[in-house]
């Protein structure tokens, strides 16, 4: 078992405040505010980037390991998702995430890529931890 932390700080109102967000190892940090989460304010991140950008990381990782099980090495994976912020019974809600993936995989067939990328986003620890979210799209290019 490992453990991983992170930490965040609010000061003052909703709408009038802003926070910090910080990984415990300090290599991320950033300012987030009512603006960039639901405004068009771009100085600062928003807990749906990080929950983003956590599950790219995660899916390519595990994409990864699990077309190493079939003796296949990607020369890379790169993976964006879109998260979609909206509201729902009057309060914000995380109601779908996109991932869209290219990999450049030698010999393998864009069948079995398909294969293997859908259980990468079944059986990601952070696809697992994201099940109560409503939509979770996959759209996987084979690069050649």
């Amino acid at each position: 078992m490992r453990e991983h932390h992170a930490e965040a700080t609010w000061e003052k109102g909703l709408k009038d405040g802003t926070g910090n967000i910080k990984t415990g190892n300090g290599t991320i940090e950033s300012a987030y505010s009512y603006g960039t989460r639901f405004g068009n304010e771009t100085n600062g991140t928003t807990p749906e980037e990080l929950i983003g950008a956590a599950l790219a990381g995660c899916y390519s990782m595990f994409l990864s390991a699990l077309l190493g099980k079939e003796n296949y090495t990607p020369d890379y994976i790169h993976t964006r998702a879109k998260v979609i912020l909206g509201e729902k019974e009057g309060a914000p809600l995380v109601e779908s995430i996109s991932l869209t993936v290219e990999a450049k995989v030698a010999k393998i067939t864009d069948e079995e890529l398909q294969k293997l990328a859908q259980e990468s986003k079944e059986k990601c620890p952070i696809s697992k931890a994201l099940k109560a979210i409503p939509e979770v799209n996959l759209q996987v290019s084979l690069i050649e």
